[in-house]
């Protein structure tokens, strides 16, 4: 009976390590290109000028960077498919952990629906008269399939997603580039000149660059993913620091170069860039900038570009929020239930409960629940804001415990750099944004008080879960010289 039970232990499935270099790489890239880039960068360069534009986006980029290499830190460490959620437990609080956990699967649960309905948006490009919710469902279904197959599955579908975006950010830069040196048309009224158009470089003041920092930070939103991949990376002791450090050149290279392109070529006065609407691919400004460079044919491109941008969101959020909530019911913070794995390593029931989230929600907004939508929506934006300050909280916590308790530095597969100012000044920045996040409506005769609480409600509903776990079951928290570290190296 004892041999028996020892064979069943030894088959027993677990989470493969499938994750190769190169995905783990688009899976970073990809988290951060999206609509974000392709749609809403011609609002920024509109609402705060050029240089507040770039400002802004080069602040929030640093930010990111030092939030990447915390994250880089602890996952080559610890490469386990809860992630911060594991993270925070172990090194701050059981129940932060647990909250943040449980945040981050409802992030991007709703994040699925979300995009499935950026995606009918998009296909009424070519279908107008084809029913929105079947292109929802059928994309749905296609996520569904990648992420039940195997890893390797969401690995491969990401890899190419995030190559045709990163193709098209290069060649749109190269183009960009062409027009402004007049190797190109349609840069005749391109150049430095547009920067002192105006209030050029910088417009609108303080409280627009407020505004540009917090839709810099949704675009950026995702990069955390490849903390969630190191569960299932092939070699994460190697694979996770070789991503992490090319994180700072690709946000450097794929939006501050971007943003640079769009801000000589088209002036912030220019009404095409106030709208920021995926509905109509027209106004995006790469289709602007393509357009003026004679490809008649850039609207259908970009639009073609964007869907699969709205794809690589969806097929990602499906990967992250299954792998965070079968993490949490290993640690016995979910229904046992959802830690069954396939005979290929997939977390299947975590994943129907995930699809089922994803599909009442895109539900409610299509039969007209807009506000419940719209609640939904920023409940979900403001918990990456806080999945990103837990990060940077984690990771203080650990180093300080990591040294209180005398050990080596350099036996950390990867060391992040600029300790402490790069945790500090990530956390700092990521609560300014967090908090400032409607401060407008604070500033009215009469305070909006609905828009403050469709606003924030993410902050009171994390509080609440990580407080009420707390009391109930009296965790404390961690001190440094309790902390417990894995004795074994990652190989």
């Amino acid at each position: 009976m004892a041999q028996q039970h020892t064979k069943n232990q030894q088959v027993a499935p677990t989470l493969r390590r499938e994750l190769k270099a190169r995905h783990l790489t688009m899976i970073a890239i990809g988290g951060s290109i999206g609509t974000g880039l392709f749609v809403a960068s011609g609002a920024t360069v509109s609402q705060a000028g050029p240089g507040g534009a770039l400002l802004s986006y080069m602040l929030i980029g640093l930010m990111v960077y030092f939030i990447m290499t915390s994250l880089g830190e602890l996952a080559a460490f610890m490469p386990v498919a809860g992630s911060f959620s594991t993270y925070g437990a172990k090194y701050v609080e059981e129940g932060f952990g647990f909250a943040l956990g449980w945040n981050y699967w409802y992030n991007w649960a709703v994040t699925i629906a979300v995009e499935l309905v950026a995606s009918q948006l998009v296909m009424n490009y070519w279908f107008p008269h084809t029913p929105g919710w079947i292109w929802s469902a059928l994309f749905l279904g296609v996520i569904f399939l990648l992420n039940y197959i195997s890893v390797r599955g969401f690995g491969e579908a990401e890899y190419w997603f995030s190559l045709i975006k990163v193709l098209t950010v290069i060649v749109f830069i190269a183009v960009g580039v062409m027009m402004i040196f007049g190797i190109m048309k349609g840069g005749e009224h391109a150049g430095w000149h547009n920067w002192t158009i105006g209030d050029a470089p910088f417009a609108g003041g303080f409280a627009s660059m407020i505004g540009v920092a917090m839709i810099a930070g949704f675009s950026f939103q995702g990069t955390e993913l490849i903390g969630v991949a190191a569960g299932e990376s092939e070699d994460p002791g190697k694979n996770i620091p070789r991503a992490v450090r090319q994180v700072f050149w690709r946000i450097l290279l794929f939006y501050v170069l971007a943003i640079l392109v769009i801000s000589l070529i088209i002036p912030y006065t220019d009404p095409s860039l106030l709208r920021n609407d995926v509905k109509d691919i027209g106004v995006s400004p790469f289709t602007l900038v393509f357009r003026n460079a004679g490809l008649l044919s850039a609207a259908a491109v970009m639009n073609a570009v964007i869907l699969t941008a709205v794809l690589s969101a969806g097929n990602s959020g499906m990967y992250a929020s299954t792998r965070m909530l079968y993490n949490l019911a290993t640690e016995g913070k979910a229904p046992r239930m959802f830690a069954k794995l396939s005979k290929g390593g997939v977390p299947r029931n975590a994943l129907y409960a995930t699809t089922v989230v994803a599909a009442l929600c895109f539900l409610s907004s299509m039969y007209g629940n807009q506000s419940v939508y719209m609640w939904l929506l920023n409940t979900s934006g403001m918990t990456g804001f806080i999945a990103w300050l837990g990060i940077a909280i984690s990771h203080y916590r650990f180093r300080r415990g990591y040294v209180a308790q005398g050990r080596d530095l350099n036996a950390l597969p990867y060391r992040s750099g600029l300790f402490p100012l790069g945790p500090i000044f990530a956390f700092v920045l990521c609560l300014i944004i967090t908090l400032g996040q409607n401060y407008q409506a604070f500033l009215q005769a009469k305070i909006d008080w609905y828009g403050v609480a469709a606003t924030y409600i993410g902050i009171p509903l994390f509080l609440v879960i990580w407080f009420g776990y707390k009391l109930t079951r009296g965790t404390k928290f961690i001190k440094y010289q309790d902390m417990e570290f894995p004795e074994t190296e990652i190989k």
